[in-house]
């Protein structure tokens, strides 16, 4: 794509951020279809598909930008992404029916504990940033298969807390909502419920082949972007690709909260933002190099933003703000005012 022009590059990453919404969209429809009738969420191979399906355009993304040898733009994707989709928060939160925010509204401890795994494994990737990248165990970075490792146990504890929880809880005038999509909505017919099972099967497969080709041409179109716009490819992921990315959790997001799916929409965001991490072990694999060794402390920077964004929502849940202005909760003025923060501090860093 070095060859097209500068207009022409954007019109190709806009192509792909909407092909990327919508495959995204459809995708989410045919996962949830195939979780409630195969009961997949209640197996590791279950909860991983639907991991893997939540975040195939960061996937898609850091798999070519791996191939290509652009670490900083994987680096910064994936990264940068656990900020700008906590930030999806905010959005959702807008568009909630009652006059109370988002996090007042979920009425359940497991974001919290989802919020923990997040945080626990941007740690991680914040340790592992420090490593250089001579320190390499089975073609990986120790903090790329740490990060695997906890994923796995984290999915296992919340999987046992869902369905056996140890406490009870009261928030009075909350409404959380379906604590999974395998239960049917009271009032909403699934979208594909009148589908059969080989149809979402066959829309599952073309979401996941549009999203891949669609991040294949939103990592090429960003590499020439960035150079070209004199930015490093890691504050380009970070803002740009980032924001593209997490256009399909936006949507789905905003459906699911016009649903009263409250606790669903904190669980998605949280549980993609802790699956991507994992990806980091896939971008080593493939470059051949760690990739976390390689940005500096711009990474540091994006990991202590993301690690700051989830911990105002985690205790938000906890405190529970009852009071809109604008339409937003309190901690999604403080998400919005740190993230802006947040971003021109990296502007700084990455010069």
């Amino acid at each position: 794509m070095n060859m097209l022009s500068t207009p022409l590059l954007w019109l190709v990453f806009l192509a792909g951020a909407c092909a990327t919404w919508v495959a995204g969209v459809y995708l989410a429809r045919a996962t949830d279809t195939l979780d409630a009738r195969w009961k997949l969420g209640e197996t590791f191979g279950g909860m991983l598909l639907l991991a893997i399906s939540g975040t195939l355009p960061e996937a898609a993304i850091t798999v070519t930008a791996a191939l290509s040898h652009n670490l900083g733009l994987a680096a910064g994707n994936l990264l940068g992404g656990i900020a700008i989709q906590t930030a999806v928060l905010v959005i959702c939160d807008f568009f909630v029916a009652e006059k109370k925010p988002l996090s007042y509204m979920v009425g359940s401890l497991i974001p919290v504990l989802e919020a923990s795994l997040v945080i626990a494994l941007t740690a991680v990737a914040m340790l592992g940033a420090l490593l250089p990248s001579s320190v390499f165990v089975l073609r990986m970075s120790p903090a790329s298969i740490l990060i695997v490792v906890v994923w796995v146990a984290g999915m296992f504890l919340l999987n046992g807390v869902r369905n056996a929880p140890k406490w009870e809880i009261t928030m009075p005038g909350s409404r959380p909502g379906r604590p999974h999509r395998r239960i049917k909505h009271p009032t909403v017919e699934h979208p594909l419920a009148r589908w059969s099972t080989g149809q979402v099967v066959g829309v599952f497969g073309a979401g996941s082949a549009v999203t891949l080709a669609a991040g294949w041409a939103l990592t090429v179109a960003s590499a020439q972007l960035a150079d070209r716009a004199g930015m490093t490819g890691l504050l380009f992921g970070a803002t740009v690709l980032a924001m593209a990315s997490a256009l399909p959790e936006i949507s789905t997001g905003i459906a699911a909260v016009r649903l009263g799916d409250h606790q669903l929409v904190m669980g998605d965001i949280f549980g993609g933002n802790a699956f991507q991490l994992t990806l980091f072990a896939v971008a080593d694999l493939i470059a051949g190099t760690s990739v976390l060794a390689q940005a500096g402390a711009a990474n540091g920077w994006l990991a202590g933003l993301g690690i700051l964004l989830t911990i105002i929502y985690a205790g938000a849940v906890v405190v529970r703000p009852e009071r809109n202005y604008f339409r937003l909760g309190l901690d999604s003025i403080i998400v919005l005012v740190l993230l802006g923060v947040g971003l021109v501090g990296l502007v700084f860093i990455g010069r």
